[in-house]
């Protein structure tokens, strides 16, 4: 009979690379070891940061079979499935909300595979697991976040409460050129789309799509100046290190796309990409410039327009966003799990929850008939 055991690695260098990435972390560049290393060795999670590493690992007779990333949380920043309300309401009542466990990719609101592994029963021990790690150490609850819809599945059937969420992606439908793309859209949209890249187009300067050792090392500092004035904008604190962008640099190029915008010689915007097998995801946009219509020109309309000329299937360009349906991009569900230690807050979750999924299909279901695409199209 095959013995299977689940341990905790409380840092992702203690496994090799090889072995991490062979369990299926490979497809979906967040989840590789490369990355989620990047974020460790810089410093952006780890000690001060509220995401403390406590990965799970899983071995078939001593072999290993499965991963999960996974970090002990004494706050809910950057995870972009919001619970802020859950925390206050157990909170109240007297519990201790944190520190939860959360496998997730920190910072990162992209779907990929959560519990890492080809075999069914590996992924249901990671998540008994996950529970287990969870009694034992004193914890609200386990959460995972933006995980595939197989895994959401999986995790209803043991227990988990599932978690629909929306996020706007573009599709692409084979299509040969921009122009196709946009011959499927209505006559309005169209022209508004065409405006719109046109202005963006006219902001003085030239507009540039860099891969691998096409970026540079200036490329990353310009680019950190747009991630810093995004990011204290939006959430306060940045939450990537200066760091992590050279470790990027290093390990992960191949992976980015990096659109950058420059003005006599300047560069003055930017988002950074990330490429999988089949899909762009967008992560980051900044700049120290204002430009009409700028910030959708190099986020979507640019991202599309590499996804056909590379024939990738999709792009999904981020969290929440309802300004991204005109430009093509329709809303789909996101999911997650949740379990909770006290029966009486897992009871009062799992109403709201199924009430909130109610909510989340009739919207998507809604803002899919309001979409930019032509009837029968």
């Amino acid at each position: 009979m095959s013995e299977l055991s689940v341990s905790v690695l409380s840092a992702i260098s203690g496994i090799e690379p090889a072995l991490w990435d062979g369990c299926g972390a490979g497809a979906n560049p967040f989840t590789t070891h490369r990355f989620l290393s990047a974020l460790e060795a810089s410093g952006s999670v780890g000690q001060g940061t509220g995401w403390h590493p406590s990965h799970l690992i899983a071995r078939l007779d001593s072999q290993v079979a499965g991963v999960a990333p996974c970090y002990l949380k004494t706050h809910s920043q950057g995870e972009y499935i919001f619970d802020h309300a859950w925390a206050q309401a157990f909170e109240r009542a007297g519990g201790d909300y944190y520190p939860k466990l959360q496998c997730a990719v920190p910072f990162t609101p992209v779907t990929g595979p959560r519990l890492i592994s080809n075999r069914p029963a590996v992924q249901g021990a990671l998540l008994q697991a996950m529970a287990q790690v969870a009694k034992q150490s004193g914890l609200s609850g386990v959460h995972v976040t933006f995980c595939t819809e197989a895994e959401a599945e999986l995790g209803e059937a043991a227990g988990y409460l599932p978690r629909a969420s929306e996020q706007f992606h573009w599709l692409n439908r084979g299509y040969a050129s921009y122009e196709d793309f946009l011959s499927e859209l209505s006559s309005r949209k169209r022209k508004a789309i065409r405006k719109e890249r046109e202005r963006a187009q006219a902001f003085g300067g030239t507009i540039s799509s860099l891969r691998g050792d096409q970026i540079l090392p200036r490329h990353w500092d310009a680019f950190w100046h747009f991630y810093q004035d995004t990011g204290s904008r939006k959430w306060g604190r940045p939450y990537l290190t200066r760091a992590f962008f050279d470790i990027l640099h290093d390990t992960m190029r191949d992976d980015c796309l990096l659109v950058l915008a420059e003005r006599d010689g300047r560069p003055v915007a930017g988002a950074l990409n990330m490429l999988g097998t089949d899909t762009i995801y967008g992560r980051y946009w900044g700049c120290v410039e204002d430009h009409p219509h700028l910030h959708f020109e190099l986020c979507y309309h640019r991202a599309i327009d590499w996804a056909i000329e590379h024939g990738l299937s999709r792009v999904e360009a981020g969290a929440q966003g309802e300004h991204k349906l005109a430009r093509g991009y329709l809303p789909t569900q996101t999911h997650s799990l949740h379990w909770l230690a006290d029966q009486g807050f897992h009871d009062a979750v799992a109403d709201y929850l199924t009430r909130e999924r109610m909510a989340v299909g009739q919207e998507i279901e809604l803002l899919t008939e309001m979409g930019p695409f032509r009837r029968g199209a």
